[in-house]
């Protein structure tokens, strides 16, 4: 699976909100989520991701996964670890050019991530994104908005 041509790290550090999933059986029912990345000295990166179960008010899930940079030409392509010793890759696949919104997916396109810096995309920019995904292959049909019910 094709990544972006560049990451600039730096900018790509922060929250981004999760606008659109393929759900995993720990995502099932998720609203607000967020997922938040801080670099380390050693290259590493640290991430936080949050969500409720159901409402805004529901049980909070958080959990904190590594990652370090796998292509260190792109940036684009990282391995992430959840739990010891397995770490899965973890591809920019899609990138605003102002940092706006990003796309991860997974070479086997089982998982993707949709992610906007703003608890709301605009519909041009999802549908750019959707049509983006089914050239790469991916069965968008299987594709989740996730609520942000933020007040």
């Amino acid at each position: 699976m094709k990544t972006v041509n560049q990451v600039d790290l730096q900018r790509f550090m922060g929250s981004w909100y999760v606008i659109a999933i393929i759900p995993n059986f720990i995502e099932k029912n998720a609203v607000n989520g967020i997922e938040s990345y801080a670099l380390n000295d050693d290259n590493s990166i640290d991430i936080e991701y949050r969500f409720h179960k159901k409402t805004p008010e529901g049980k909070l899930k958080v959990m904190h996964p590594k990652a370090w940079v796998y292509d260190e030409k792109t940036k684009a392509e990282w391995r992430v670890q959840f739990f010891w010793p397995f770490k899965f890759p973890y591809l920019i696949i899609d990138l605003a050019d102002d940092y706006r919104y990003t796309v991860i997916g997974v070479p086997n396109r089982k998982f993707v991530w949709i992610m906007s810096r703003t608890p709301k995309i605009t519909d041009s920019d999802y549908e750019k994104i959707l049509t983006r995904l089914e050239k790469n292959g991916y069965e968008i049909e299987k594709i989740k908005k996730m609520p942000q019910i933020w007040e």
